[in-house]
């Protein structure tokens, strides 16, 4: 199993700032992303491979652990020193029972997305817990937690997963429009009970992971596009990327660096509210020409000219 060094996967340096280390996992990611590379076997190992460097670096406590992991890794893999320490959190998927032994979830990418360096070390998830006195203890099952990581697209449309709890796989579905930070609740699928009891419960910890194209606020998404200047000065149309598929807006005649569209309807479905469906802004970013030829420079003179 090889060390990874996360810090020159994402091209920063190991002083980076957390903002530093974002805006390169951004960078990375748009170039990378699987919907503008269909069928690169290539870009879709590279993405994965940013994605979990981002996962660790992106924690401040993972971060922490990780530098301190350094070289020594060797020796913390043979002797498995952070195996009983519960190192990492987990984002990706995993949870653990109270004994501390993990179970591996499927990932974003349908299984095998992450390396083993990453499962070793960053395997483990959230903390089963008992929330009930030790006499209701004994009855009911645990409660089990853990983290599932989502793209927008799926918190977009919906999905379903598969996860093995206890040597047994369960069909977890989750609906359109969840959000970042949400917790659901799947009802008796933790810990058997005893002498009888019901078992416990399993709560999802959703984790949206960050998107290139889109930043996401509550229903709302956003977006900036670059526009050429002779469409910004003359109109046009503009062909603008969402998640429903690409759409054709106006640029009316004039139009100004930075003026935002909106276009209704576009963002995020509200969880569990059918019809309620949030906007998308569309910001304009008016690129202008840094190298003309003597014939363009001549018309741009012509058109000083005439105020």
């Amino acid at each position: 199993m090889d060390y990874r060094d996360y810090y020159k996967i994402l091209g920063v340096n190991k002083k980076a700032s957390q903002a530093d280390i974002k805006k390169a996992y951004r960078k990375l990611a748009m170039k990378f992303h699987p919907d503008k590379n269909q069928g690169d076997v290539k870009a879709e190992e590279k993405f994965k491979e940013i994605s979990e460097a981002y996962e660790v670096l992106s924690n401040a406590d993972n971060r922490r652990k990780y530098d301190q992991l350094g070289a020594n890794w060797k020796h913390y893999e043979k002797n498995g020193a952070y195996a009983n320490q519960g190192f990492g959190h987990g984002q990706y998927g995993g949870y653990y029972r109270t004994g501390g032994d993990g179970v591996d979830m499927d990932d974003i990418f349908g299984g095998g997305g992450f390396s083993d360096f990453f499962k070793t070390f960053f395997g483990a998830g959230f903390g089963g817990d008992r929330t009930q006195s030790r006499q209701r203890r004994s009855l009911k099952g645990r409660d089990y937690k853990t983290s599932l990581s989502l793209t927008l697209m799926e918190a977009y449309q919906g999905t379903e997963r598969m996860i093995e709890i206890d040597g047994s796989r369960i069909k977890v579905k989750v609906g359109k429009g969840v959000a970042d930070g949400q917790r659901l609740r799947v009802k008796g699928k933790g810990g058997k009970g005893s002498a009888g009891g019901q078992s416990g419960d399993l709560y999802l910890l959703i984790n949206i992971l960050p998107d290139p194209r889109f930043k996401r606020k509550q229903t709302d998404l956003y977006t900036t596009v670059d526009v050429d200047l002779y469409t910004a000065v003359l109109g046009g149309k503009l062909n603008v990327e969402t998640l429903k598929g690409p759409v054709n807006i106006t640029i009316p005649p004039g139009t100004q660096n930075t003026k935002t569209f909106r276009l209704k309807n576009m963002g995020m479905p509200k969880y569990r509210q059918s019809g309620i469906t949030g906007d998308m802004f569309v910001k304009v970013h008016v690129e202008i020409p840094s190298k003309l030829n003597s014939e363009e420079k001549n018309m741009f003179e012509k058109l000083r000219n005439l105020k």
